[in-house]
């Protein structure tokens, strides 16, 4: 059994650690049967880590007072037994921990997702969600977790001609490591997480795409992000719309982060009618960071392009190659748990602002973002081989609430103020809520202006 020594200060940031999807401590006094439900859980959702000898919060309300090991290594060999036992057997790995000014040894075990569905001793099946294990009981969603989980990942793909020292050596996996407790050597951490294949130590998919400093170059496939500006509403953009495109490159954490601050620079400079007039667009933060990160640690890095985000003047669009993966769907896609692939998710997670903090909730928090801002919806649907999400800069009010709010503040309104200000793409569709309005004697067309020189004003 491998002991590791950690210095006081990581000792005490292991203690502080919430218990999260990937992340769970245990008492001394753990039961073989809790354990192996929380092990079976992490297997059968995106893997995590078990620590053995670490006090509840509730128990000890002080990080410094948690570790309460145990007085030898061999005390935990009836606990690890007790996974050894559980079928199909688990892929994991396990060391004991100890250090100076603290008592005895703590015991950590990682568990990999795993291809099959895991069951305890007495036969249950339970998935990680967040910070709970969770018994999965319907026929149906375990017939559906053991078809997701057959699906393989080509994250765990090696990479013929990159070398290790690549990976382990990059800039990038050393500048994670500095905010990584424990502290532990590159090359460790790279084989612990199963970042180089077993055989040959080449990299792999996933560790290229977090960690090496030039994932594009590295690659056999795209997997940049490109960003285009449209200065159109118009559904199908033409050539002439188009202002200016970027390719933003990098390690996945930069990645999302350059993605983000080119969006927000981008979305600064564009300028719309709404109902109080003419104003920069603005949408809730939240929302596109969520769906951005989505579209980037979800995609099927298999596929030969890039995510591809077209800024519109009246919405948004992000594209993510691949088709939504396992069991999702458009209409499950709120409620569903699956991870194409959960090495680039459980190590972006491990980072000390991890983009992806909230895990299984990011799509939730960008339609409850949505609806705060009383916009409406993102619009979800697969096409080809892609994901299609479209941020709608539109407002939950009627076409004609819109519209009367425009009305009240401006002396009149064209039909081209209208479309941007309710939504609507089409010019005729917008004549019937003028007509509308004007047989519920609330609006009037100005006297003297035909065609494209219409205007409507409030009913004098």
């Amino acid at each position: 059994m491998r002991n590791v020594k950690l210095s006081a200060e990581d000792a005490v940031a292991i203690c502080a650690r919430e218990e999260g999807h990937f992340f769970d401590h245990k008492a001394l006094g753990v039961s073989g049967k809790t354990l192996q439900k929380h092990a079976v859980a992490f297997a059968n959702a995106d893997g995590g880590e078990v620590c053995v000898g670490i006090a509840d919060d509730s128990d000890e309300p002080d990080p410094a007072n948690r570790w309460q090991g145990a007085g030898k290594p061999e005390e935990f060999n009836g606990l690890l037994q007790s996974l050894f036992d559980i079928q199909p057997t688990l892929a994991l790995t396990y060391e004991v921990l100890f250090s100076e000014g603290q008592s005895g040894y703590v015991l950590r075990i990682t568990i990999d997702k795993s291809a099959d569905v895991h069951k305890t001793a007495d036969g249950k099946v339970y998935q990680r969600y967040g910070a709970q294990s969770l018994p999965v009981t319907d026929p149906q969603r375990i017939v559906a977790l053991s078809f997701a989980k057959g699906a393989s990942t080509f994250e765990d793909q090696g990479i013929p001609g990159i070398r290790p020292e690549e990976l382990v050596e990059s800039s990038a996996l050393t500048s994670f490591l500095r905010g990584y407790s424990p502290r532990t050597d590159p090359l460790d951490f790279a084989v612990n997480q199963h970042l180089l294949d077993n055989a040959s130590w080449q990299p792999i998919v996933g560790g290229i795409l977090l960690f090496h400093d030039h994932p594009s170059a590295a690659m056999p496939r795209k997997c940049a992000v490109k960003i285009a500006r449209y200065e159109t509403n118009a559904d199908d953009a033409e050539r002439d719309h188009l202002r200016q495109q970027w390719t933003i490159e990098g390690p996945l954490y930069d990645l999302i982060h350059a993605t983000m601050a080119q969006i927000t620079e981008i979305m600064s400079s564009v300028n719309i009618w709404t109902a109080e007039g003419l104003k920069s667009v603005q949408y809730p933060p939240e929302a596109i960071w969520e769906i951005v990160v989505n579209a980037i640690i979800h995609r099927d890095y298999s596929i030969s392009d890039d995510v591809q985000i077209l800024i519109y003047n009246n919405r948004i669009v992000v594209l993510s190659p691949g088709r939504l993966p396992g069991y999702v769907n458009v209409d499950n896609i709120l409620d569903a748990r699956y991870s194409r692939n959960p090495k680039i998710v459980r190590n972006l997670n491990r980072y000390q602002d991890p983009p992806n903090k909230d895990l299984g909730e990011g799509l939730n928090t960008a339609f409850q973002k949505m609806k705060e801002w009383k916009l409406r919806d993102p619009v979800i649907v697969e096409e080809g081989h892609y994901v299609r999400v479209t941020i709608p800069h539109a407002a939950l009010a009627t076409s004609e609430d819109a519209i009367l709010e425009f009305l009240s503040t401006h002396d009149t309104i064209r039909n081209s103020e209208a479309r941007e200000i309710t939504g609507i793409r089409s010019e005729n569709a917008v004549k019937r809520v003028f007509l509308k309005l004007k047989n519920a004697d609330l609006i009037e067309p100005v006297p003297g202006l035909r065609g494209s020189a219409s205007l409507w004003r409030l009913k004098q």
